[in-house]
Order: C-alpha cells, then structure tokens, then sequence
C-alpha cells in the first residue's frame, strides 16, 4: 500500500504543483495565513450546528470549576474565530492565544456577541510556548482542532499543564488518524503533502492524538471518539473530552 500511497500521493502534487511552488518559494503561507480566517468564518455555523449538542455537554462542566466569586480563568489555545464562546458558561474570563494574528479581528466580532463572557486579552503565540501565561493561572484549557497543526503534541501538553492550576481541566476535541490498514487511512496518507497548504497549519491528518494525551500522564483522563462532522473532508475521525492536572 505504501507503494500505491506514494504514487497518488505524486499525482495530487502534481495536479495542486501551483500551490506547492508558492510554499516552496515562500509566497503561499502569508497569503492564506490572512485569508484561512475568512474561510473558517464561513465554516464555523455550520460545524457548530452539527456538533452543537456535544460541544454544549462538554462544555457544561466548566461551570463547575467557578470558585467564589463565579469565575473561571479559560485559556483557549489555537482560539481561531472564537467558535467556542457560545459554548462557555457564563462567568468566564477569556485568554485567547494563536499563531495567527489575523484571527483577532473574528476574536473581537465574536466576543461582541457573547456578552456573557468576559475577553482578558488576545496572545499571538504557538502552543509550544506559552511564556506569555503565568504558571498554574488557568482553571480550564481549551483546545480544538489545534493539536494537528502543531510541530510538537507533548510540548504542548507540558505547557497545558504548566498553566492550569492543580485540579484545573484541560478540553480537548482533536481530529485522528483512521484506523490502521483502512482505506480511509490511505486517502489521509495521500492528502497530508497537499492538505497542510490549505489548513493554515494542520499538517497531520494521520497524527494519532490520543496516544500523546495518554503517555502525558495527566491525573484523569475522559476520552470519547465521534465521527468527521464533514463526511467529505479527509479528516477523519475525532476524539473529545478532558483531562484532570
């Protein structure tokens, strides 16, 4: 199969050699970088309306880390456009942080309308290095659909768990690889070179998730797989639910 890979693997890049150029020369990632948001802006009521009732059962335990004074310090990491906020109960005070910085414009759009969360600021950093965030000043950690982008998963889970507090709950719902030695694995073998140009950073459509949050040694561990909400995206399958610090 890796023979058979490696051939249409070739003829997609060949077919998309334009895209490939731009990025090979430099020119295609500042280009997309400005207008990815635009594109995710669009797809973002849609995904929302398919997942909503499990993204709102997710969600729903955040409320139940509000100390005293009902609020609950959330650091979003990979934030995009803010498709969460409607989800989050009230009494949260948002830290929103990307490797993007044309996200914040949506960020600001987005907050106007959930008036029942309050936005601390907007951090233009990788998952990587979070430096910018205070040890163990986090109750919640959210992340969706970022740990396919980024260049280190356990780095990431290091920093996640350096900023929550001990107790805090990190969310998560990430896109998998398929199972091992199906035929959807291959399409996701075949799209990954071409894929990682057009989802600003999602570079691994075949990176095995839940592997690296089982091996990060967190004091719980929730975890629960939910079919692509797109059938027709080489995403394949998704996995949500949390883990304790």
């Amino acid at each position: 199969m890796s023979v058979l890979v490696f051939v249409l693997q070739t003829v997609l890049c060949l077919l998309t050699l334009p895209l490939h150029l731009l990025a090979l020369f430099g020119y295609w990632q500042p280009i997309w970088s400005k207008y990815f948001p635009y594109l995710m802006a669009m797809l973002t009521p849609k995904c929302n309306q398919k997942m909503e009732g499990k993204k709102r059962e997710l969600f729903s335990q955040i409320k139940k880390l509000a100390g005293a004074s009902g609020k609950v310090t959330l650091l979003e990491l990979g934030c995009g456009t803010g498709a969460n906020f409607e989800f989050y109960p009230a009494g949260c005070r948002v830290t929103c942080i990307d490797p993007n910085p044309h996200f914040k414009k949506f960020l600001t759009e987005s907050m106007a309308k959930n008036k029942h969360l309050q936005y601390e600021e907007f951090l233009v950093a990788p998952g990587e290095d979070m430096s910018q965030v205070a040890d163990g000043s986090m109750d919640v950690v959210v992340c969706t659909l970022v740990l396919c982008s980024v260049q280190s998963p356990r780095k990431v889970l290091q920093e996640v768990q350096r900023v929550l507090r001990p107790g805090g709950i990190f969310f998560f719902w990430e896109h998998v690889a398929e199972s091992p030695g199906s035929w959807t694995l291959m399409l996701q073998q075949v799209a990954e070179p071409t894929w990682k140009h057009i989802g600003d950073g999602c570079c691994y459509l075949t990176r095995e998730t839940w592997k690296e949050l089982e091996r990060a040694k967190f004091s719980e561990l929730q975890l629960e797989w939910q079919p692509p909400p797109i059938k027709w995206l080489p995403v394949g399958p998704h996995i949500m639910g949390l883990a304790v610090k």
